[in-house]
């Protein structure tokens, strides 16, 4: 397998290492919000906001995340699981004017079994797709390119996300 260093995220995993076990998460949404910027946080909605995956699969993946610590999504508060539906399609709609991929995947892991890497905090992922995205660097050399960084990613959708009224609270 190949190397590609990624020294940008060793902030993240340093602070990781840090949090005593908090959910990151929960630590994002009770963050000031100007403290949005550092987190890669693109919305702030009454239930639930909207950030940057800090792994992408692409550029422009995202989460849509409810702000409550829950991994149950059959138990999901009516008012959240609206919330959540309606931010993963203004997430979509964003990305399309945004980045104009050829089509998205969109999905939740439930359980670590199911692949979750957060599996306590219930979280949507919106994965923006383009033909050829899936080449031979991640088939036979176990290698993804990203041919954006995520500040570059985060600047671009946030000014589309800055659009859609926040929550006062």
């Amino acid at each position: 397998m190949e190397t590609k260093f990624t020294p940008w995220r060793m902030e993240y995993i340093k602070r990781d290492d840090h949090t005593d076990g908090a959910c990151v998460f929960c630590t994002m949404v009770q963050a000031p919000p100007a403290n949005d910027g550092d987190n890669l946080l693109l919305y702030r909605g009454a239930h639930c906001f909207v950030v940057l995956n800090l792994y992408p699969y692409n550029p422009a993946h995202l989460m849509v995340v409810p702000n409550q610590h829950r991994r149950d999504l059959a138990n999901l508060e009516p008012a959240v699981g609206d919330e959540l539906f309606t931010l993963t399609r203004r997430s979509v709609a964003i990305i399309e004017q945004a980045y104009r991929p050829h089509g998205f995947n969109l999905g939740m892991n439930l359980g670590r079994m199911a692949g979750a890497g957060i599996a306590e905090h219930l979280h949507m992922h919106v994965v923006p797709r383009w033909g050829g995205d899936t080449n031979f660097m991640p088939v036979v050399g176990q290698t993804k390119l990203i041919p954006e960084e995520l500040a570059h990613t985060y600047m671009r959708l946030r000014a589309y996300f800055s659009e859609i009224p926040t929550h006062p609270g």
